[in-house]
């Protein structure tokens, strides 16, 4: 708020306060000059206005109102860029809430601290809380049921990018992931890209013109090899996805593939560790472990990882 627009501010709540004081001593300035139940007033020959005051008990509430609002004003902001005695904003009243939620929170769930995430994934207790905190944290991008959606994994199934054990899903959770496709159509120009797009789908046993395959074999090779593994089973360590099993995350049309190939792809999974506290990430670890099969590998921990 600007100063100038801080001064009008103030000045027309005064203003207002003023002219409340000044409206109750002009209609009681004249009450003391006639008796009570005197005619003041007469119109049309029999209408007629008596002297008859307001009572003690209601002039004072609204002297008391008065006094209360400019109390009020001195101890809380309102006069335009006066932030009031108390200092008080909405944020530091949020924040105090919230760390009183979190405090309680963390004390409900200390008893669970020492559990491991495939015993904590088992407690009905726990993951009934956690579900929530999906549904309020992680749902926009994965989906109330958490099957994802194009551009976001589906974390029901077995296939991971980073690796389906406790301690992988935790490091997700808590650290983030970044995961890059490199853009490869300046490389390949049109002709190699289509080469490409025709042995990424022989991968996971779809037909494609064999010539074009066994050409995009060698691009593959040369290319994608180093990411996707020879055989285009993936790696974890990377987070480059299998390209054999006919799960894709960013569609698996022929269309999407040759963009995937030609512009590149890239996600962000923002670490929760910092905003949601160690006691919430775990819980929410242990509630996508519990989501699905249990048989995949577990990617290499991040150097410096905090463990769960």
């Amino acid at each position: 708020m600007s100063q100038r627009l801080g001064i009008v501010i103030a000045v027309v709540v005064l203003a207002n306060i003023a002219g409340a004081v000044w409206l109750m001593w002009w209609t009681t300035r004249g009450s003391t000059k006639q008796a009570a139940g005197e005619t003041t007033h007469v119109w049309d020959g029999d209408l007629t206005e008596y002297n008859n005051p307001l009572p003690r008990w209601w002039l004072w509430l609204f002297i008391l109102t008065i006094v209360f609002g400019l109390g009020y004003l001195v101890v809380f902001p309102g006069l335009g860029g006066f932030r009031g005695i108390a200092h008080w904003t909405e944020v530091s009243q949020w924040q105090a809430e919230e760390q009183t939620a979190h405090q309680a929170f963390e004390q409900r769930f200390a008893p669970l601290a020492g559990m491991s995430l495939e015993d904590l994934s088992q407690d009905p207790g726990a993951m009934t809380t956690a579900k929530n905190l999906f549904a309020l944290n992680c749902s926009a991008c994965h989906g109330s049921d958490a099957r994802g959606a194009k551009g976001f994994p589906n974390l029901t199934d077995a296939d991971w990018l980073w690796g389906g054990s406790p301690q992988a899903i935790y490091l997700t959770i808590a650290q983030g992931r970044d995961g890059l496709m490199p853009a490869w159509g300046p490389v390949l120009g049109p002709q190699g890209v289509e080469q490409l797009v025709a042995y990424v789908e022989t991968l996971s046993g779809r037909a494609a013109p064999a010539q074009l395959a066994e050409a995009g074999k060698a691009q593959f090779l040369t290319l994608c090899s180093g990411c996707h593994g020879a055989d285009g089973r993936g790696n974890l360590a990377l987070g480059a996805p299998n390209l054999t099993d006919d799960i894709w995350l960013h569609g698996g049309s022929e269309g999407d593939i040759r963009v995937s190939i030609n512009a590149g792809r890239t996600n962000h999974m923002p670490g929760q560790l910092e905003r949601l506290g160690e006691t919430q990430v775990r819980l929410l670890a242990a509630y996508v472990y519990s989501l699905s099969p249990h048989t995949a590998a577990a990617a290499p921990p991040a150097a410096g990882a905090v463990s769960p």
